[in-house]
């Protein structure tokens, strides 16, 4: 089974509770769960800082991890981030066992490719709404894509395409197929009146600056030319 990352956690034994976890935050571990395969769920901590740099990787989320627990590994994905509303921290996390033999169900990111050349968008002067941004698939560990593609090189006005309309690697299918719900993934239609009216606006107001800026100084000449008052008085 192909793995992408590999995480070292340590058993998380004794005392458990709000009390418990917030110490483990102040010394700069996360608390964390394993679970699934039938096996009882495993109470673990990782490293903050670890696991910070490894959450920017898109990867990271779709992918089969290499969890390391008293120096032996567990093929593991994740299921779940939570995190401080405020601040740059992870609270906790939720992280799902994975056997060879058993499928998995993972939210998996959608790439879109070809819309700039698309003839909906380059000649027909259509806009794109992006409907999905990622999609959950089912399938044993071997088969797990890292992500789908979207081709909208040939895409034209008015055109939508579904999860029915992406191509898939053997042995994956789209959970929600499965359930009957054939959802919309991206389309290309009429800019709106308010999408189609900014670019009208934005030039207007650029033409009428620099005219603006001219007008100012002529209005200013003539007092500026003006002849002095005469003083009241008798001479």
């Amino acid at each position: 089974m192909k793995t992408s990352f590999e995480l070292v956690a340590d058993p998380r034994d004794g005392v458990q509770g709000k009390g418990a976890s917030r110490r483990l935050r102040r010394s700069g571990k996360v608390p964390a769960i394993l679970y699934g395969g039938q096996q009882a769920p495993t109470q673990i901590t990782l490293d903050h800082q670890n696991l910070l740099t490894l959450l920017v990787n898109e990867r990271f989320y779709s992918t089969i991890l290499s969890l390391k627990v008293n120096g032996q590994a567990q093929a593991a994905i994740l299921k779940d981030v939570q995190r401080h509303p405020a601040k740059n921290q992870i609270l906790h996390m939720d992280l799902q066992r994975v056997f060879e033999n058993e499928k998995i169900r993972m939210r998996i990111p959608l790439h879109f490719h070809g819309a700039a050349g698309a003839p909906g968008v380059k000649t027909q002067g259509g806009v794109v709404s992006h409907l999905l941004n990622d999609v959950e698939v089912s399938c044993l560990p071997k088969d797990l894509p890292e992500s789908i593609d979207v081709d909208m090189s040939q895409m034209v006005m008015n055109e939508m395409k579904r999860l029915s309309d992406l191509p898939l690697p053997a042995g994956v299918e789209f959970v929600d197929l499965v359930h009957g719900r054939d959802e919309a993934v991206v389309s290309i239609h009429h800019p709106r009146a308010e999408e189609a009216e900014a670019p009208v606006a934005a030039a207007a107001a650029a033409a009428a600056a620099p005219a603006a800026g001219a007008a100012a100084p002529a209005a200013a000449a003539p007092a500026a030319g003006a002849a002095p008052k005469k003083e009241g008085g008798k001479k």
